[in-house]
């Protein structure tokens, strides 16, 4: 039978549903409005498109790693109710292993999911009909070494590899592995406890920097004292940011007595050769993203006077 465009439209208006998923409901149940909505419900796609408006700050963040490689990604989901959900792990654990072979956000993306011959993002979207609320792949990441280790570390875990905060730290040397794995790790641990800025002091952003060096000025000046005495205030202030946003220049968690550049100059006896730790990774679940505020009182008032 014919499908008329106000059908289609009735039926997307219903369901949220994608104009073509419509037609084809409808043409599959002979025009039946019903029925059409169980067939798209059926399919996943009922208010998919309607929920991917809505904000998604919780989910996941997954690692995965291999022979000196890890990754780490984040898929969201709008309640963490679903992100202790076994299929909504399933599917960030699965994130994780196609990262770790792709890397970077867009190329995970546009990669094969495993066992499908849909890519990760249309998985994640098709999704959204079948755990029934909104998820989204929001970015990955991925650290490599030639030699040496690349440690992993996630906060709050729910299932092995799965947690509200993962921490990658990547260290090279031509030592022992498996000692350097487990130094990376305690470092890793330590970036998750400080979150540094950087992991050196010329790795910060000038104008960071900058803005701190005015601030320190001003605090100085209004003590009084010369300006070469100002100077010499404003470079100790300097050195105690640093000390407290670049990782190497860092209060060791483990040890505060040491910073982490000490702690990686010991722990190279047990590696038993020089060391450097080149990069880190830290992602926490949801930074960044701006979260809906919504006045409930305020949403049944509207209700009653409408």
């Amino acid at each position: 039978m014919s499908i008329s465009a106000a059908q289609v439209k009735e039926l997307r208006d219903l369901t949220g549903a994608g104009m073509m998923d419509c037609k084809a409901a409808l043409t599959e149940t002979n025009g039946n409005m019903e029925e059409a909505v169980d067939w798209l419900r059926k399919k996943g796609i009922s208010k998919a498109d309607k929920k991917a408006g809505r904000t998604a700050a919780e989910g996941l963040i997954g690692v995965d790693s291999g022979v000196r490689e890890a990754a780490v990604v984040e898929v969201n989901s709008e309640t963490d109710f679903v992100a202790r959900n076994a299929a909504f792990q399933e599917i960030v654990a699965n994130v994780a292993k196609v990262a770790l072979a792709y890397g970077t956000t867009e190329a995970v993306a546009a990669a094969k999911y495993p066992g499908s011959d849909k890519s990760v993002a249309d998985t994640i979207k098709d999704a959204v009909g079948t755990i029934g609320e909104n998820m989204g792949f929001r970015r990955s990441a991925k650290l490599t070494v030639p030699h040496g280790a690349v440690a992993t570390y996630v906060h709050n875990a729910v299932a092995d590899g799965l947690g509200k905060l993962g921490v990658l730290v990547a260290i090279e040397t031509t030592g022992n592995e498996h000692a350097a794995n487990a130094f990376a790790r305690q470092v890793a641990m330590h970036v998750a406890a400080t979150n540094p800025m950087a992991l050196t002091a010329e790795q910060i952003d000038p104008a960071a920097v900058e803005r701190e060096k005015a601030i320190f000025s001003d605090q100085a000046r209004q003590s009084g004292k010369p300006e070469a005495i100002i100077e010499k205030m404003v470079e100790g202030r300097l050195r105690k940011f640093y000390e407290e946003v670049v990782l190497l220049k860092q209060a060791f968690v483990l040890n505060p007595d040491i910073t982490v550049e000490k702690a990686l100059k010991d722990a190279e006896k047990d590696i038993g050769a020089p060391a450097k730790i080149t990069a880190y990774l830290r992602f926490a679940l949801g930074e960044g993203i701006e979260k809906e505020e919504t006045d409930f009182a305020a949403e049944v008032a509207a209700a009653v006077k409408k």
